[in-house]
């Protein structure tokens, strides 16, 4: 996988591409997005408390049976389709384009993931933020958000206590945004924090002259006020990231 730095701004700008790795079983497919490969001669397939971001796949009528996650918040970001969930707690949840599901994986969680027959295609991110802290107490969050505006960011989740509607155990914050074709959006930021881009649809100018396209990515440091265009319609996502939270590395997955 090859990264190049865009021209220079202000910023630093570290564009990847589309990823080449990738499981196939099937009805459920994934592709494995690692954000620290976008910055060149990183020694961590993550980068900080972000450890994947995972594009995933499943037809109608396919069940992921029972099986567990451990030290790790695993969020399930649905654009397309419907999730089901069930657990060993007793829950039964359905994730689509108006709810978000964050699973704090914590000391140990039990959960199977089905789309049923009836079901359209889903095609989703599922996130894996590495915790602050071995075995947390395990918990889920399920919660309707806020309906989408166009060419606006929209904040999803964050460090707990902040004033996102979902929580994860770390220092990261996560937005959407749909983009029409030639809009423009400020990069979110936050002080000596860095932002990973994903394109989940369409293509995108980051900076002056960044191209990331479809399912590409890119980590932008050091930098602020930083343009988004579309150079057509687009879905986006975006996560803050503080390269220096403490980060534990024991996680199922996401590790």
């Amino acid at each position: 996988m090859e990264n190049t730095p865009s021209a220079k701004t202000q910023a630093q700008i570290y564009t990847a591409p589309q990823t080449d790795v990738s499981q196939n079983q099937g009805k459920f497919r994934t592709n494995f997005n690692f954000p620290g490969r976008t910055l060149p001669d990183h020694d961590d397939h993550g980068y900080g408390p972000l450890a994947t971001v995972v594009e995933s796949f499943m037809d109608p009528g396919t069940l992921i049976r029972m099986h567990q996650h451990r030290n790790e918040e695993i969020i399930s970001w649905v654009p397309e389709g419907v999730m089901r969930h069930d657990d060993r707690q007793g829950n039964e949840l359905v994730t689509d384009p108006e709810h978000l599901m964050v699973m704090n994986a914590g000391s140990g969680f039990w959960h199977a993931e089905e789309t049923e027959a009836g079901d359209p295609p889903l095609r989703m991110l599922q996130i894996f933020v590495r915790p602050h802290s071995l075995d947390l107490e395990p918990d889920i969050q399920h919660e309707p958000i806020p309906e989408q505006t166009a060419n606006e960011w929209r904040h999803l989740f964050g460090p707990k206590g902040g004033d996102a509607p979902l929580y994860v155990r770390n220092d990261v914050a996560f937005y959407d945004c749909r983009l029409d074709e030639d809009a423009t959006v400020a990069l979110p930021t936050r002080a000596g924090w860095d932002t990973y881009l994903y394109v989940f649809d369409g293509a995108v100018t980051v900076g002056e002259d960044a191209h990331v396209g479809f399912t590409e990515s890119a980590l932008v440091t050091d930098g602020e006020d930083v343009a988004v265009t579309a150079t057509e319609e687009s879905t986006i996502v975006a996560f803050c990231i503080n390269p220096e939270a403490p980060i534990t590395r024991q996680g199922t997955i996401g590790r």
